[in-house]
């Protein structure tokens, strides 16, 4: 099963991630995409990290290159967040991919290897900014990837002031 939730900064994504494998019995992997660099990450870092403590949560930092991820059999897997891996992927160093389907192969990969896939994105697009080339082409590049994910996963959830809307599928939380 693969859950994709959504939503804006700070509106109750990871809360609803970590929520959602509550019951789940098996391994749980929480797969940290997020470079630990400046301030504002290592706080964003540091919450998190309080937030999932006594979870049950293994966490493995995975920067890029998902797809390279042993997983335990039956498990399931939180990656946080594709915002942040599908950045890593695109302005890394030694690019030499097409970050959509370098992406979307770890994606399948995680799918096949988990029994619960469970993605946090961020919505991008929406407000009508006109940004750099390089900054538009992120969020072109991260729409594409959160539109083809909406439609292989099982669930899409928008988390809108802390309150999750559905937008396909069923969870029970």
């Amino acid at each position: 099963m693969m859950t994709l939730i959504t939503g804006g900064a700070k509106c109750g994504k990871s809360k609803l991630a970590e929520k959602l494998l509550d019951s789940f019995m098996g391994n749980k992997i929480y797969m940290a995409a997020m470079l630990p660099y400046g301030d504002e990450a290592e706080a964003a870092i540091k919450r998190h990290r309080k937030l999932r403590k006594g979870k049950g949560f293994t966490t493995i930092e995975k920067y890029t290159d998902i797809e390279q991820t042993e997983l335990p059999e039956n498990c399931a897997v939180l990656l946080e967040c594709m915002a942040n891996l599908c950045a890593n992927e695109m302005f890394r160093e030694d690019k030499k991919h097409d970050v959509f389907s370098h992406i979307m192969c770890g994606i399948e990969k995680l799918h096949k290897c988990s029994e619960q896939l469970v993605i946090v994105t961020n919505e991008v697009g929406c407000d009508g900014i006109a940004y750099p080339a390089e900054t538009a082409e992120y969020i072109r590049i991260l729409s594409r990837i959160n539109a083809a994910i909406a439609a292989d996963a099982d669930n899409v959830v928008e988390c809108v002031y802390g309150i999750p809307v559905m937008l396909k599928g069923e969870i029970c939380c």
